[in-house]
């Protein structure tokens, strides 16, 4: 390990990286990147529906809300750093910063695993038990698992930055994201990072566990809906939950590659580590909105009316300024 006398030797910022792999195509890359973050803000308009609708006030839908918040959390955390990367072109951030970074990131992205974990929960108890779903999943048990799922987070990812504070970072200094990750970070450090490496690990394995459920949660309303519901009934189900079991997918396999891709980082491409970031963090926030509802009638049937009514008042603004005749 590196004397901490010779401290005038050691980082105290970290250099982001871009797409510099693919540098002639970078701006439009860099534009279209952006476009898909300003698309993630669609998760507001799930929010306002919810919100405002009363029908919507049950425990599938405060679960619906909440994942909606930690996406555009998600994508808030991340968009400063792409910004500055690639519009601004200024790729240096304090470390502290960074560890900043590092921890709302994995914080909200471990919230986002137990939400999904709640969601398919909530879905088996709806099919399995449809009369006593008010019962087992009321308001105060749906506040009580999403305070537990929040808790969970802080606590578990809580450790990794106060851990990674107190390396020594006196070698390169360059990232291989526009972001700022765990696994990126240990890499960089002149000391020895094998509890960081472990725990890092463990968090990333506990996230596998909530994977593991999920699956078994999606297979076991399967096996239910076969059994007892109609063939229409059997159609919609398997529509909804193959779509529902595609999100799952999205976001944990990018996860588990990254990880697992950050230790073998000299036997892969850099590109595909980066490309495996963006969709980490990109893909999620875009596709949620979509998968969890449009597939649903009464969030679809709201957009609808919203988009019906909005037509309207445009036709009538343009045929006051006389650009229809009417």
């Amino acid at each position: 390990m590196v004397s901490v006398n010779s401290s005038n030797f050691y980082h105290s910022t970290f250099v982001l990286s871009g797409l510099e792999e693919i540098d002639p195509t970078e701006i439009w890359i860099s534009i279209l990147i952006c476009s898909l973050y300003v698309m993630t803000l669609g998760n507001i308009s799930i929010l306002y529906i919810i919100k405002t609708e009363q029908r919507l006030h049950a425990p599938m839908y405060y679960f619906l809300s909440v994942l909606a918040i930690i996406d555009l959390a998600l994508s808030m955390t991340t968009l400063p750093t792409m910004f500055s990367v690639f519009l601004l072109r200024s790729k240096e951030i304090p470390i502290d910063t960074c560890l900043c970074q590092v921890y709302f990131l994995n914080t909200f992205s471990v919230v986002e695993s137990g939400v999904l974990l709640a969601m398919s929960f909530d879905r088996f108890i709806a099919i399995w038990n449809p009369l006593r779903y008010a019962s087992i999943l009321s308001r105060s048990t749906a506040v009580g698992i999403g305070l537990s799922i929040a808790l969970r987070a802080i606590v578990l990812i809580l450790p990794e930055p106060l851990l990674d504070r107190w390396l020594p970072f006196c070698r390169n200094n360059i990232l291989t994201h526009p972001w700022c990750l765990h696994q990126d970070i240990i890499k960089l450090a002149c000391a020895d990072v094998k509890v960081h490496s472990s725990y890092g690990l463990f968090v990333v394995s506990t996230m596998m566990s909530d994977a593991v459920l999920v699956v078994l949660s999606y297979m076991m309303i399967l096996r239910l809906v076969l059994r007892i519901a109609s063939e229409s009934e059997r159609s919609t189900t398997l529509s909804t939950c193959m779509s529902h079991i595609v999100a799952v997918f999205l976001f944990y396999v990018p996860r588990i590659f990254l990880s697992v891709l950050h230790r073998f980082s000299s036997l892969v491409p850099p590109l595909m580590n980066k490309v495996l970031g963006f969709l980490l963090f990109l893909l999620p926030p875009l596709i949620n909105p979509m998968i969890y509802c449009i597939k649903n009638k009464q969030i679809r049937t709201r957009y609808v009316q919203y988009f019906t009514k909005l037509k309207d008042l445009w036709m009538v603004s343009f045929k006051r300024q006389g650009l229809f005749p009417g």
